[in-house]
C-alpha cells in the first residue's frame, strides 16, 4: 500500500532571487537548502563589489503527483513568500532522486491549494478516494518531507472531519480533516492516504504552541483539493458557485421551532433579490438539509458545497418549509470569489464598497474619511501588490469618488493616480489600467 502511494509524493524546495551587496558574510541558516540549490557559501573577499543577484533558500514543503504528465498539487503557502508573492524558483525532488524545475500553474489562497507543473512524462500518479466517505477513527498515513529530512511516513487516525480553524480568514474555505498522524513543517502539501493507499487529503496545517507536532494536524479533503487544482490547471482560475443567501447553523431551539428532527442543515436568514436563490424559489425561513443527495452538516459545509459547484450548473436541494419536506432544483450563479457581488469589482480582482458607518466601524476607519473602501483583493489579481482590504480610495485622478460608478468613470487606460487612506495615513498610489 505505501509502496504504491509513496512514489507519488515529492519534496518541494523554493528560493527567491535577491540583489545583495557582496559582503562576504557566511551563514549556516538553511544550509540544507543551500546544498540542494547548489548555492555557494559567500566568501569574505570582494565585499565592496556592486550588488549581485543571488538565490536565497525560502522554504521546504511537499507535493502530490496527480497526473502522469507532470501536474503536482501542493499548498499555496508552500510556493509563496511572506508577502504572498510567487517564489522565484521551485525545484521538485522525486523519490527516484530526479530533480525537476517546476512552475506555478495556478494557486488559490482561499483554500491554500496550488498546482505546479514539471516537464516529465510517465510519472507515478496517486489514486484518489472520495473524501466524503472517510469517518472518524479511520486509519490514515501522512507522507511528506518534514523539516527537509526527506520523505517520511507517519500513522494516525482521523480525529474529526469538517473542521474550521479560521486560518484562511472569514472568506476562506476550510473543511479540514483533523488527524493525529504526526505532521510537522515541511509536511505541508504532502499526502494523507487511507489504508488502500488512496489520497484522502493534502496535509496543510498544525495547531501547536511550539511549532512542532502535538497530534493536532489538518488536511484539505481530497475532493476539495482535486476540484480546485483541476480548475486552476484547466482554466487558470477558480470559478465558485453562488446562491445569494444568508445562512446560519441550526441550533436546538431553532430546530424545534422549525420542526426539524435532526441538528443538521442550515437556516436561511435572507435571500438576495434577483439572486440564484431568489430565482430558484428559496425563501427566508427555509431549512436546507440536503444538497445533491448529501447531508448539509453546517453553514460552512453548505458554503463549501455551493462554492465547489460549477456556475450555471443545476443542483438539487431538500428543504424543510413550514414543517413540510420539499425538493427544489435551481441553477447556481457565479461568485466573484471574495466579493459580495461582481458589481462591486472596480479593478480586476479588487472589490470596493461605498464607505458607510458599519464598514468604517469594521475596518476601524476614523470619522471624516469618505470614499470607497476595499473589501476584497483576490490573491491572483494583478493588483494584489497594490491594494489590501481596508484601504480607502479617496480620489481617482484628482477627483473625489463616492461610488463605484464615479470611480469607473474617472479611470482611464494607462497610468492612473489614486489618492488613498490606509492605516491612519494618506498618500498617492499609481496604478496602470490596461
Amino acid at each position: 500500500m505505501l509502496q504504491k502511494a509513496t512514489p507519488s509524493v515529492v519534496s518541494v524546495y523554493t528560493a527567491r532571487i535577491v540583489k545583495v551587496a557582496n559582503s562576504g558574510g557566511s551563514s549556516a541558516e538553511d544550509e540544507l537548502l543551500r546544498r540542494f540549490f547548489g548555492i555557494p557559501t559567500p566568501q569574505r573577499d570582494n565585499r565592496f563589489e556592486e550588488p549581485e543577484e543571488r538565490r536565497v533558500p525560502q522554504g521546504v514543503g511537499s507535493g502530490v503527483i496527480v497526473s502522469n504528465d507532470g501536474y503536482i498539487v501542493t499548498n499555496n503557502h508552500v510556493v509563496v513568500d511572506q508577502s504572498g508573492d510567487d517564489a522565484d524558483e521551485i525545484l521538485v525532488r522525486l523519490t527516484d532522486g530526479r530533480e525537476l524545475e517546476a512552475t506555478i500553474v495556478g494557486r488559490d489562497a482561499l483554500t491554500d491549494v496550488a498546482i505546479l507543473k514539471v516537464e516529465s512524462e510517465d510519472l507515478p500518479v496517486i489514486a484518489v478516494a472520495d473524501s466524503d466517505n472517510i469517518e472518524v477513527g479511520d486509519v490514515v498515513f501522512a507522507i511528506g518531507n518534514p523539516m527537509g529530512v526527506g520523505l517520511t511516513v507517519t500513522q494516525g487516525i482521523v480525529s474529526a472531519t469538517h473542521r474550521t480553524i479560521g486560518i484562511y480568514g472569514d472568506d476562506g474555505y476550510e473543511n479540514f480533516i483533523q488527524t493525529d498522524a504526526s505532521i510537522n513543517p515541511g509536511n505541508s502539501g504532502g499526502a494523507l492516504i487511507d489504508t488502500k493507499g488512496r489520497l484522502v487529503g493534502i496535509n496543510s496545517a498544525i495547531l501547536s504552541r511550539s511549532g512542532g507536532n502535538i497530534g493536532i494536524g489538518f488536511a484539505i479533503p481530497s475532493n476539495l483539493a482535486v476540484n480546485i487544482s483541476h480548475q486552476l490547471a484547466n482554466q487558470g482560475e477558480v470559478r465558485r458557485g453562488f446562491l445569494g443567501v444568508g445562512i446560519s447553523n441550526l441550533t436546538p431551539d431553532m430546530a424545534e421551532a422549525f420542526q426539524i428532527e435532526e441538528l443538521t442543515g442550515v437556516l436561511i436568514n435572507d435571500v438576495e433579490e434577483d439572486s440564484a436563490a431568489d430565482a430558484g424559489s428559496l425563501k427566508r425561513g427555509d431549512v436546507i438539509i440536503e444538497m445533491n443527495g448529501k447531508k448539509v452538516e453546517s453553514a460552512n459545509d453548505f458554503r463549501i458545497k455551493v462554492g465547489n459547484t460549477i456556475p450555471e450548473s443545476e443542483i438539487e436541494l431538500v428543504v424543510i418549509r413550514d414543517g413540510d419536506r420539499m425538493t427544489l432544483n435551481l441553477k447556481v450563479g457565479k461568485s466573484a470569489g471574495r466579493f459580495a457581488a461582481s458589481a462591486n469589482e472596480l479593478l480586476d480582482g479588487v472589490a470596493v464598497r461605498e464607505l458607510d458607518d458599519d464598514l468604517a466601524e469594521h475596518y476601524r476607519i476614523p470619522d471624516g474619511v469618505a470614499g470607497l473602501v476595499i473589501t476584497a483583493v483576490e490573491g491572483n489579481s494583478p493588483y494584489s501588490r497594490n491594494f489590501s482590504e481596508g484601504m480607502v480610495i479617496l480620489e481617482v485622478n484628482d477627483v473625489e469618488v463616492r461610488s463605484v460608478h464615479e470611480a469607473r468613470e474617472k479611470l482611464h487606460s494607462g497610468m492612473n493616480k489614486l489618492y488613498m487612506f490606509s492605516r491612519g495615513r494618506t498618500g498617492y498610489l499609481a496604478v496602470r489600467v490596461d
